[in-house]
Order: C-alpha cells, then sequence, then structure tokens
C-alpha cells in the first residue's frame, strides 16, 4: 500500500541525504571528524568574529526599526485579523518558548563558570561575580532573542499576510520572485532543517547527560554513554507516542504542570535562598547589563585578543543562530493577528525579562553558596562535569532528594515536548508550508532526532556535530541577512500602499469570526462579496491596457487567466474553498481527523508552488496579491 505523502521531495530527501552523510562521517571516523569540525568551528570564529557581532547587533537594530517605526502598525495577517490568541495566553506561550533544557542547564553552570574564570576581573572575588552574571545576561538576553524574533517576523509576515507557505524560503520572495521556488529555496529550506534538527540532537545529548548525572545522584544509575542511549529510547518513544495518538490531554497537561512546576522550583530556591540579596541582585544585574549594553554588543577584544570570546560570547551567536528556525517557526505560528510592533516588543521583552528572573535567582544563589557554605564545593562540580551543577546546588539546599526529581522530571519532560514540537516544525518545512501533512512524516523526523542523539553518543561524535551545527550558522547568518532585507522592503512597500479600512465587518460577523471556525458558506460569501469584485477590478484595468483577461467560475472558486505577451503562457490566478483540520500549534494537538474543521479562502498563482491562505483579505487586499504576483511571475 502506498504511504499518504505531502512533501517538497527535492527538501525532505535532500534534507535526510545532508544529514545521513553528516551522520556517517561523524560515526565512522569520530576522532577525525571531530577534530576536523572542531578546527572549522576554530576558523570560523577566529576569522569571521566580528561577522557575527555586527550581524547580531544589525538584526536587533532592523527589528527594533520596524517595531517602532511605521512598519509596526502593520499587522501579521489580513488588516481586519484578530490575534488566534488572548494577550495573556500569548505572553505564556512565549514565556514557554524562552523556558527549557538551556535553562535547567546553563542556570548554575554558566554564571559559576565566569565566576571562576571572568574574561577581566580577578577569579573568586565580588567583581568576578558582577562581571558573571553581566556576561549571563548579555548571553541570554534581547540579542538571542531579537535573532528570533527576526526569524520569526519574517515567517509570521510572509505567511500570515503575504498567504506564502509557512517556510524559511518565503522571505526571500520580495529579492528572488519566483525564483524562491528553484534550487535556492530548497537550499535555503535544507539548511533550515539540518540546523533544527542537528541542534535537537545534540541537545538531546546534553539533557540526558544532566539526567543521567540526576539519577545516578538519587538511585546509583550508572552514568554510562548506554544508560543515556536507553535514555535517549524513552524520551523519543514518548514523543513518538504523543504523534501517532495525539496525546492532546496527557502530555499538554503534562507540559502545563512541567511549566508550573519549573516556576515553583524557581520560587522555592528564591524563597529558602539569600531572598532579599536575590532581589537587590536582581536589579543591579539588570541595571549593570544596562551600562555595559552597547560594550558587550559590539566588544572583540581586537586589542587584547583572548580566546575567551570564540569560547563563549561568538559561540552563543553561532548557536542561536543555528537554532532560530525551530524557535522562530512556533513563535510565527502563534502569533497571527498580532502588530508586528506587538510582536517584536512581547518577543524581546517577555523571555528575557523571566531568563533574568531565572539566572538571577539560580546563578546568583550558587555564586552565594560557593563563597559560603559550599566552600567551593559547586565551582569544583561545574570544572569535573556540568551536568552534575544542578544535583550539588540542590545538595546545598533543603529538600535536596525532591528538588533533584524534581528538576530530572522537568528535563524529561522539556525534551518530550521539545521533540514533539521539533519534528512538526521540520516537517513543515519539508512540506512546503502544510499544517495537515500525514503523521509518519513526523514520526520520521521525530526517529531521526533521537537516532542522531544516540549514534553519536555511542561513537564520541556529539562535540563533531556542536561544531558543525555552529560552521553551517555563518552560512545561514548571510541567509538571515537576506531575509531582514526583504522584510525591510516589502514592509516599507506595504506601508506606502496600504489602504486604510474606514468600514469594519458588523459586530455579529466579528463575534462569530473569534468564536467559531469559518464555515463554507463563509468563504462563498467572501468569494461572492470580495473575490470577485477583486478579478473583476484586475481583469477591467488588464483590458484597459489592451490585455486578454477573463474571469471564470466553477463549482469550487474563480480564475483569473491573463495573457502579458502576444505568445507564451498565460498566468493564472485562483480563489477557492479549502478545507483543513484547524492548525495544529505542536505535535501535541489531536489527530487531523479529531481535531474541529474549518474552511479557508485559498489563493493560488502561477509564480508560487502550493496554496495560500488569503481568509478575511479585503477587495484591495486581494487585489494588491493579484498584482505583487502577477509581478514576480513576469519577473521569473
Amino acid at each position: 500500500m502506498k504511504l499518504e505523502t505531502r512533501m517538497n521531495p527535492r527538501v525532505f530527501w535532500g534534507a535526510s541525504l545532508v544529514i545521513g552523510l553528516l551522520l556517517v562521517v561523524a560515526i565512522a571516523v569520530p576522532g577525525e571528524s571531530d577534530r576536523l569540525f572542531q578546527t572549522a568551528q576554530a576558523w570560523v570564529i577566529n576569522s569571521f568574529g566580528w561577522f557575527y557581532i555586527a550581524a547580531v547587533a544589525g538584526f536587533l537594530l532592523v527589528v527594533l526599526y520596524l517595531a517602532l517605526g511605521p512598519t509596526g502598525a502593520l499587522k501579521l495577517g489580513p488588516d481586519d485579523s484578530e490575534p488566534d490568541f488572548p494577550y495573556v495566553s500569548w505572553l505564556a506561550m512565549l514565556f514557554a518558548a524562552g523556558m527549557g533544557i538551556g535553562l535547567m542547564y546553563f542556570a548554575v553552570a554558566e554564571p559559576i563558570q565566569h565566576y571562576v574564570s571572568p574574561p577581566e576581573a580577578q577569579a573568586g572575588t565580588f567583581e568576578a561575580a558582577r562581571e558573571a552574571m553581566v556576561i549571563t545576561f548579555t548571553h541570554w538576553g534581547v540579542h538571542a532573542w531579537a535573532i528570533y524574533a527576526l526569524i520569526g517576523l519574517s515567517l509570521a509576515y510572509f505567511a500570515h499576510r503575504k498567504g506564502l507557505p509557512l517556510t524559511m524560503r518565503s522571505g526571500l520572495s520580495p529579492l528572488l520572485g519566483k525564483r524562491i521556488n528553484g534550487p535556492i529555496g530548497d537550499a535555503v529550506d535544507i539548511f533550515a532543517i539540518c540546523g533544527t534538527l542537528f541542534g535537537i540532537a545534540t541537545s538531546l545529548g546534553f539533557g540526558v547527560s544532566q539526567i543521567n548525572s540526576g539519577l545516578n545522584y538519587l538511585i546509583g544509575l550508572p552514568n554510562t554513554a548506554w544508560v543515556q542511549v536507553g535514555l535517549i529510547v524513552v524520551i523519543m518513544a514518548a514523543a513518538t507516542v504523543s504523534v501517532l495518538t495525539g496525546l492532546d490531554k496527557g502530555v499538554r497537561r503534562l507540559s502545563e504542570l512541567n511549566l508550573v512546576l519549573a516556576v515553583l522550583l524557581m520560587l522555592f530556591v528564591l524563597v529558602v535562598g539569600p531572598t532579599g540579596f536575590l532581589l537587590k541582585a536582581l536589579v543591579q544585574n539588570f541595571g549593570l547589563y544596562l551600562d555595559h549594553f552597547f560594550v558587550r554588543t559590539l566588544n572583540l577584544y581586537a586589542y587584547e585578543p583572548r580566546g575567551w570570546m570564540a569560547n563563549w560570547t561568538l559561540f552563543y551567536w553561532a548557536w542561536w543562530i543555528a537554532w532560530s528556525p525551530f524557535v522562530g517557526m512556533f513563535i510565527a505560528r502563534i502569533s497571527r493577528g498580532r502588530t508586528v510592533r506587538e510582536f517584536v516588543i512581547g518577543v524581546l521583552l517577555v523571555p528575557t525579562a523571566f531568563t533574568f528572573l531565572w539566572m538571577t535567582v539560580f546563578g546568583n544563589t550558587a555564586i552565594s553558596l560557593d563563597m559560603g557554605a559550599a566552600a567551593g564545593a559547586i565551582s569544583q562540580a561545574v570544572t569535573t562535569d556540568l551536568s552534575t551543577a544542578l544535583f550539588h546546588f540542590f545538595a546545598e539546599l533543603p529538600g535536596t532528594v525532591i528538588t533533584s526529581t524534581l528538576a530530572v522530571v522537568l528535563v524529561a519532560v522539556f525534551f518530550i515536548t521539545s521533540a514533539d514540537s521539533g519534528s512538526l516544525v521540520i516537517d513543515t518545512i519539508a512540506s512546503g508550508g502544510a499544517d495537515d501533512s500525514p503523521k509518519w512524516q513526523r514520526v520520521y523526523w521525530c526517529s531521526l532526532e533521537g537516532l542522531a542523539a544516540a549514534l553519536l553518543l555511542l561513537a564520541g561524535g556529539l562535540g563533531a556535530l556542536q561544531a558543525a551545527t555552529l560552521v553551517a550558522a555563518l552560512p545561514f547568518a548571510v541567509i538571515m541577512i537576506l531575509l531582514a532585507a526583504g522584510l525591510v522592503r516589502q514592509m516599507n512597500a506595504d506601508v506606502a500602499g496600504r489602504v486604510v479600512e474606514t468600514e469594519r465587518p458588523p459586530l455579529a460577523q466579528q463575534l462569530k469570526r473569534i468564536l467559531s471556525p469559518a464555515s463554507r458558506p463563509d468563504i462563498d460569501g467572501q468569494l461572492a462579496r470580495v473575490g470577485l469584485p477583486a478579478l473583476e477590478t484586475v481583469r477591467e484595468a488588464l483590458s484597459a491596457e489592451g490585455l486578454e483577461a477573463a474571469v471564470t467560475r466553477d463549482e469550487t472558486g474563480l480564475s483569473l487567466t491573463a495573457s502579458t505577451a502576444a505568445t507564451g503562457p498565460a498566468f493564472t490566478y485562483r480563489l477557492s474553498a479549502r478545507e483543513r483540520p484547524r492548525p495544529a500549534m505542536t505535535a501535541l494537538d489531536a489527530p487531523e481527523r479529531r481535531r474541529t474543521m474549518e474552511w479557508r479562502l485559498s489563493a493560488r498563482s502561477d509564480d508560487v508552488t502550493g496554496p495560500r491562505d488569503v481568509t478575511g483579505f479585503t477587495r484591495d487586499q486581494i487585489v494588491t496579491d493579484v498584482l505583487d504576483h502577477l509581478h514576480r511571475w513576469r519577473l521569473g
């Protein structure tokens, strides 16, 4: 029996081939591949460190420019669209996106590492403690989220407002036109898939080492590579079960409980730790972060070269770039209907604020304990094995067994949900933006993530894979610059030609749109009320220019056909009703057959492969969309 597929074969199998080749090299010759990729990573960071620093600073400036200028009022969707989620729920999901294994793994380890080996201050001093927190804030602050915001904004704008597929290539359409459907677009999407899968695989490797350390501390489970492989199998099996059976209630509730437990764990440390000191440290850390902001943003130690920069800031910038397709896709999916200004301010500030609080509570408490009661035990643990740092930290606080057990559970469930969501993100890109692809494709990517992490742990090639991911961040940073240029160009053009709507739909219609999914009669009504007049407007304009054009209607929709030259193919733009399951935010959502169905107004044109969602577009917006795609078709 032939499996149902919904994919872009060039991207799906191309990415699979690249991933397979890298895994074969890393496993077959782990020592040589590790040295090769580590050498390549060192060369990239040393030769292009200035580029990473300048690029990240530029990304922050671009997203702030788009948010604070006239473009900030543009919506990520049609002008009359409403947000898919209430404001508080949206902020909560941004909070969830900022929370994960990174904060669990590095909350104690990174501040302690900077405290015992700072770039400028004397190690082990109060000055080193202050510098450690400023550096940690810089690495986990708005710079990282500016990278994510740029990718998320590009994906959300071109998918939700311009009706293009939810893939990385769509952001290049203002620069490349319909050529995004060729080899260049395929390469961009393949890069995004490889970066996402390898990022998840390497983080999975780090995470299971922390889980193993916790279980070794709690129940004496041996800390070995085979045990860690077994943990990967269990975690990925849970993620796969979620994909197959749609355990939306159980796993989703567990994820929500996980988030609550993480906050409770932080509050516990805040209460039993040096509470007054932590509250004062939070304020002072933020003040020092602002005071050092521009220096840390552009500092390269050009006059006093040191290896610290390559091992930390440049490493982090490359890592965030490599991870940006995953996080960017997530925040794009949940942000339809928000304005650009809301999006940027929310994405930059909400996760950053929580991260600063989390890092202060864990990092400053760890430093305080290390300088006092622990007498250097925590810093010694960090130096010996990073994965044990959190458990040595809890050993200095009351309720050690409970907090350590909770930490193990938190890390495990964070990975189940991350692997599940990651497989959906990858499959969306590999399927040309489709949100209702067959579940076997998601299972394929989910399994490949776990297989990659397990094989590399056994072969000792995890470091090589991490280095390869960071090397790949260099060309992807160039892609991000092109995405930024295309986004600025398109948004400025939209502001210049924006039509202000003076008449809103009736109140009953607005409420229906918010409270219930669109039905077939709703879409048929939009076709008659908006689609037909829009296509007739374009047909009349083309006819006035002496060009042949016709609008035809059939059972499923409307078509505009235009001949723009004496010879050659005609241009076709089609509007039709399309039924689909309500979009899933993660693979934890119910299976397609069990999700509520809705009808959407779909547009297809000869310059772009695949349908585009134009539900809610006004007549003028459809006219603009027709002209945009006609222009791209002519250029291509």
